[in-house]
């Protein structure tokens, strides 16, 4: 790993005023810190955004579920607004990585990072979730979540909190890796009075909001409905974990199973 200068900043103020183009933020550092040791990534400045405190904490208000971008996956998982408002998301932190993994590991690096396999960002295309970030934008989760490991956010912007959308009915199902516990195929189903969503995470190089299915389940929520939707291979991830054919056919399955499970 090659030298660099740590910065544990107090606020979003001095964490922008020292960013640059060579420049980190670090919270969980979960994906950082063993891509600066394999050298895939080299900064100059790292910053500690960890200790800004209005970047922490969870807290339910009418149809909003909000959390901070630092609050950890174990604090999902554990919480008690999460789980009243909606319990998949708590299950959903509940299965990711290991209790070392869950206790560093934050809901907004994560999202941040938009690894093709994540759990998180399925939760927020099928929860019509908002990326509230430090530039004063409040993104659609469908426009914020642009490619593998591409999103919207500019240089020196930082994720500050997420806004979920409270759900009728909600689950997630995946396939996990048994190794990384990340998802070869994840499927998170929200059923809302004005329809449904199905967030897909793994199968693609993107999460992707898998609408066949969607309007499918909007005109009859139940795991039949999805019988004769076709999921095309096309596009599909292709590895030793899996072929593209395979995770297609995973896709309806889980996305089965989530239905059957709300």
């Amino acid at each position: 790993m090659k030298t660099f200068n740590y910065h544990l900043v107090k606020d979003i103020k001095e964490a922008k005023k020292i960013s640059s183009a060579h420049s980190t933020f670090l919270a969980g550092g979960m994906t950082t810190i063993p891509s600066m040791k394999l050298g895939l990534g080299t900064y100059k400045d790292v910053i500690d955004i960890k200790g800004i405190k209005k970047l922490s904490g969870i807290k339910s208000s009418g149809k909003i579920l909000k959390i901070g971008s630092t609050t950890t996956h174990a604090e999902v998982a554990k919480s008690k607004e999460v789980k009243k408002s909606i319990p998949s998301l708590a299950a959903l932190a509940e299965g990711i990585g290991d209790p070392q993994v869950r206790n560093r590991g934050t809901i907004g690096g994560s999202i941040a990072n938009n690894d093709p396999a994540a759990d998180y960002p399925s939760a927020c295309i099928a929860l019509n979730a908002s990326i509230n970030t430090s530039n004063n934008r409040k993104i659609d989760a469908e426009s914020f979540f642009k490619g593998m490991f591409e999103t919207t956010l500019k240089k020196g912007e930082i994720i500050e909190s997420i806004d979920f959308e409270i759900p009728q009915k909600s689950n997630y199902q995946k396939l996990p890796n048994p190794a990384s516990r990340y998802a070869v195929v994840g499927v998170y189903v929200a059923k809302y009075k004005n329809g449904t969503n199905v967030g897909v995470t793994g199968a693609k190089p993107c999460v992707y909001n898998d609408k066949n299915l969607g309007k499918a389940l909007s005109k009859s929520f139940s795991s039949s409905a999805i019988d004769n939707v076709n999921v095309s291979a096309s596009g599909m991830n292709s590895d030793i974990h899996a072929s593209a054919y395979y995770r297609a056919n995973m896709v309806k399955v889980f996305a089965k199973k989530a239905v059957e499970t709300c």
